[in-house]
């Protein structure tokens, strides 16, 4: 039986179109303010179930108490803006991205984040110019790599499951996906933008648009 051709293409944020900046030392960063229960304060902060990635409720504020209870004096909103907000975007995945919509096929983003760091996404990095449209975990009411999520998106799509490819670097975002019948690949940019053209065209999707620079800009 043969495959329905792709439509539309998923792409995740972190790990497949941006990376943080600070190579990792946010969690370093965040010990020194928060001290031994950092990382019980990450994990209750940021479930995929849990109201800040569901867009119920904001960072800056529950960092502020989580300052103040350890005793520090830092300013939440500069330690949100210097350690959630720094991220460095990958000019290789975007060429990948208007490659595939200059052969026919939508590109969206799809990406666990809070209010804030969908807001600084939406407005500073560019990215409403490069997908045909984003879904972020709070704008949605639900997070990777929950069956919702997805349903979601391929309801917005106007799409079946398996017309719409997904690409992550988390194997349980992946495997979400594929539970929800879409089809889905884990992919992380450290792996190197040829081997996401090489899993692209088993789809039989273009990468090379004849009319683009290397940077994947189309040429006047």
């Amino acid at each position: 039986m043969s495959r329905r051709p792709v439509r539309h293409v998923l792409l995740d944020a972190d790990g497949v179109v941006q990376q943080s900046t600070t190579l990792g030392g946010e969690i370093d960063t965040l010990t020194s303010l928060l001290g031994e229960g950092t990382t019980d304060w990450l994990t209750r902060t940021f479930p995929p179930d849990g109201p800040v990635l569901r867009g119920g409720a904001n960072v800056v504020p529950l960092l502020a108490e989580a300052l103040l209870a350890n005793g520090s004096d830092a300013d939440a909103q500069r330690v949100y803006d210097d350690l959630w907000l720094t991220m460095q975007v990958s000019s290789e995945s975007l060429a990948v991205a208007r490659a595939l919509r200059a052969s026919g096929v939508g590109v969206h983003l799809a990406t666990n984040q809070d209010r804030g760091r969908a807001a600084y996404m939406k407005t500073e990095l560019g990215y409403d110019e490069v997908f045909d449209s984003s879904f972020y975990s709070s704008d949605v009411g639900w997070a990777k790599p929950s069956a919702e999520f997805f349903t979601h998106v391929v309801d917005q799509l106007g799409a079946d499951p398996d017309e719409v490819l997904f690409v992550d670097d988390s194997q349980a975002n992946v495997d979400g996906a594929r539970a929800a019948g879409l089809h889905a690949e884990r992919w992380e940019i450290a792996e190197g933008i040829e081997s996401l053209r090489a899993l692209l065209s088993t789809y039989g999707l273009t990468t090379t648009n004849p009319l683009a620079d290397d940077a994947g800009h189309v040429r006047e």
